[in-house]
């Protein structure tokens, strides 16, 4: 793995490109409320956008605040679910996250990292996610696939760990670009940095890249 890295000015010209780019680029899952929003973030894991998006409408409707999830039966929920990947380890989650959120946060879903990663099934990318899209909080950027391998290639980091290629994203791009950077680099990853063969020779970014055409 080569140990070539952009600097915070490249960095920055990078990520600015990127919102120019890509304007209307957003969070992708749909949600009405904080509680809709840790549901669906939590079944989204290993699961397509559309999927999870399918599956939601029905499940929002049935289930409208932390009390219906803490109460749900698990079968029930999970049929609601079936369609997402490992559907009763989700259900689980939801239920067990919904019930200490009713016992220890009054119902109220917590716009605290430390307290978001303690809840089953919610891990950083998961929290930094919720803190954005349900209070404005960048307290941190969310790192996902895309983001993995965005940030490899444009060589804003060298790292495989989604823990240290949040750490290196944080001290190279300013916090103002937090709550949007995940959703560019999709937006850059769907379009022409593909995970094959992607078109190095049509991307606005190939003057500062380090690692055109991997």
């Amino acid at each position: 793995m080569t140990s070539r890295k952009l600097g915070v000015a490249d960095a920055t010209e990078a990520i600015e490109e990127l919102e120019a780019h890509y304007p209307n680029a957003g969070y992708y899952l749909n949600f009405r409320t904080a509680v809709d929003l840790v549901a669906a973030a939590i079944i989204s894991a290993r699961t397509k956008d559309t999927v999870v998006n399918a599956v939601t409408p029905a499940l929002f409707d049935k289930y409208r605040t932390a009390d219906d999830y803490a109460g749900a039966n698990p079968k029930d929920l999970e049929a609601m679910i079936s369609r997402v990947s490992f559907p009763s380890r989700k259900a689980g989650n939801i239920i067990r996250t919904f019930r200490i959120i009713v016992n220890d946060y009054g119902g109220k879903v917590p716009d605290k990292r430390e307290a978001l990663t303690a809840l089953p099934g919610i891990g950083s990318k998961t929290a930094n996610t919720i803190l954005i899209n349900a209070f404005g909080i960048a307290a941190g950027i969310p790192v996902d696939t895309w983001v993995l391998r965005i940030a490899y290639r444009l060589g804003l980091s060298v790292e495989a760990d989604p823990d240290r290629v949040e750490a290196d994203l944080e001290g190279l791009v300013k916090k103002k670009y937090w709550k949007n950077i995940a959703y560019v680099m999709k937006a850059h990853g769907k379009e022409l940095c593909r995970t094959s063969a992607p078109l190095c020779d049509e991307c606005f970014l190939s003057g500062l890249c380090m690692r055109n055409g991997v």
